[in-house]
């Protein structure tokens, strides 16, 4: 697209200077911060692709590392949910204190090991995340602890085709203490690399985000 009806910025977030993508639409109804999983970036085709959908649909979008390159060497750190969590939330706060995006309720979409991420966040930020969409997730990663106290909608996106995942989102929807939905994609594996999948997916973290994040009001 030429002329995106949002403006483009490249940043680095907080102190560590994490490279970071905003899409800010003119008029937003909401901000959706993305946790990538492990081995990606804030580069990711799939979640860059999904971020520009919905920065389409209003909602301002921002992929962030949750690492840094030094950090990201060690395997420990891209497996170490309460640092992701961490990041996540330190997202958050920046986002909040930014003055365009200050009044905006605040969307997750994890993919991968940053959906337990962002489920970790949302259950020790309880005030500050709104909804949650997680992309071929691992919220067993955030512990059955962690996972009773997230209260805010959830959006469990599986696809048909990775059934240890399946299970592993049947049993995280039995743990959460709000609104879940799981949504099991035909014909998709893990990363819904087939043609036609990832459309399926930001159809409904397009819909799931418009119910729980627009509140009555566009903010500009």
């Amino acid at each position: 697209m030429d002329n995106p009806p949002f403006d483009l910025r490249f940043f680095g977030l907080g102190p560590k200077r994490l490279p970071s993508i905003l899409r800010l639409p003119a008029r937003r109804h909401g901000l959706v911060i993305f946790a990538h999983g492990s081995d990606s970036s804030h580069r990711s085709p799939r979640n860059n692709a999904v971020a520009e959908r919905l920065s389409e649909a209003g909602f301002a979008t921002l992929l962030t590392d949750l690492l840094t390159p030094s950090e990201a060497r060690n395997r420990a750190n891209v497996f170490d949910i309460a640092l992701l969590a961490e990041r996540v939330i330190d997202a958050v706060e920046q986002m909040k204190a930014e003055e365009p995006l200050a009044e905006l309720p605040i969307g997750l979409f994890g993919a991968s090991t940053g959906a337990g991420a962002a489920l970790r966040a949302a259950a020790d930020c309880p005030f500050r995340v709104d909804a949650i969409v997680s992309r071929g997730g691992r919220p067993d990663l955030a512990r059955a602890d962690t996972l009773a106290r997230v209260t805010c909608p959830v959006q469990l996106i599986v696809g048909a085709n990775d059934p240890e995942v399946i299970a592993l989102n049947r049993s995280a929807a039995g743990l959460l203490n709000g609104p879940c939905e799981l949504v099991i994609v035909p014909g998709a594996g893990h990363l819904f690399e087939e043609p036609g999948a990832m459309d399926i997916v930001t159809a409904h973290a397009r819909t799931w985000f418009a119910r729980h994040l627009v509140s009555g009001r566009v903010l500009s």
